[in-house]
């Protein structure tokens, strides 16, 4: 007998984007098989590029906004010496030179001079909306707009390879970035900065909210983790996944009180935040009570999401 799908599933899934598909085509194939409607993804990915796609199921969208904005780590191929229309191979070439004058040194030296806070300036291929239209519906028409630049962070890049064969050399190389980097601009600005045309080969999101490869799902293994009754097993918490926040507890009756959205002194939980800003509360058992803010004189903890209890627990 088929093992219908549990229709209490809340958690984060970790799915691992196959080439071709969309972020939407993977939510709505997530969705119709474990037959939860609210789904949402944590990360926009091109068709192109596989990679983790963490999907947040039930009360765990409401985390969507705070799992978005936690690093993301990639493995990206950059070729020199060719130029496209939609910064990777995919597009039109629309421009080619001799690189082989570059040497390794060099292009290392380049690339890692992209680590801290830059402008990028988004590709006419990305979702970004200007006037209410994205840019890829734009450049499909073959319009092409100013863009104007946004300030993204670089945290880390780690040389993998550097390939010197030929009027095209390579590089392969990782990196952590903030939320909105795109890293075929990347590409683009490292060969820029090197005075030769540049495109994107390859790309592999290798970790999104602090989710790998390893703890990933295939589309192919859902249908039978399902009939297993072992779906349940692959999905996190999204509160522990949240580790940059800190955590307290609230005890009875403030653990009640903050349950009805009303506001509490700092100095009843345990221990009393003093951070501004976000936290993570819990009950005295354990139970996850949702995000609330430490005001900015620290005295009082306002609700953001609270997560009420269910009956009896």
């Amino acid at each position: 007998m088929k093992q219908q799908p549990d229709q209490n599933l809340d958690g984060v899934l970790a799915v691992w984007k196959p080439a071709g598909w969309t972020s939407h085509d993977v939510v709505a194939k997530v969705r119709g098989m474990v037959r939860v409607r609210r789904i949402g993804h944590t990360g926009t990915l091109d068709p192109a590029v596989t990679g983790v796609l963490p999907l947040c199921i039930g009360r765990s969208t409401r985390f969507v906004e705070y799992l978005q904005e936690m690093p993301k780590t990639y493995e990206a191929t950059l070729r020199f010496g060719i130029a496209t229309d939609t910064e990777d191979l995919s597009g039109n070439i629309t421009e080619q030179k001799d690189a082989s004058f570059l040497t390794e040194s060099m292009i290392v030296d380049a690339a890692l001079s992209f680590i801290g806070e830059i402008d990028q300036t988004p590709p006419m291929v990305s979702a970004v909306k200007i006037n209410g239209k994205r840019l890829y519906e734009l450049a499909r028409e073959g319009i092409t707009v100013e863009r104007p630049s946004r300030r993204v962070s670089i945290y880390e890049i780690h040389i993998l390879k550097v390939s010197m064969a030929g009027e095209q050399p390579e590089l392969s190389f990782s990196v952590v970035c903030s939320k909105g980097t795109y890293i075929r601009t990347l590409c683009v600005d490292i060969g820029r900065k090197l005075g030769v045309p540049a495109v994107m080969s390859e790309l592999v999101r290798t970790e999104s909210a602090g989710l790998n490869q390893e703890q990933c799902v295939t589309l192919e293994e859902i249908p039978e983790l399902l009939m297993q009754d072992r779906l349940k097993e692959k999905l996190l918490a999204p509160d522990v996944m949240l580790t940059e926040l800190p955590s307290a507890i609230a005890s009875h009756p403030e653990s009640l009180h903050v349950l009805q959205g009303k506001v509490v002194q700092a100095l009843r939980l345990q221990p009393p935040p003093d951070k501004i800003g976000l936290l993570k509360l819990y009950r005295s058992d354990g139970v996850f009570l949702g995000l609330f803010s430490l005001d900015e004189n620290g005295e009082t903890v306002r609700p953001e999401k609270v997560f009420h209890v269910p009956e009896g627990t």
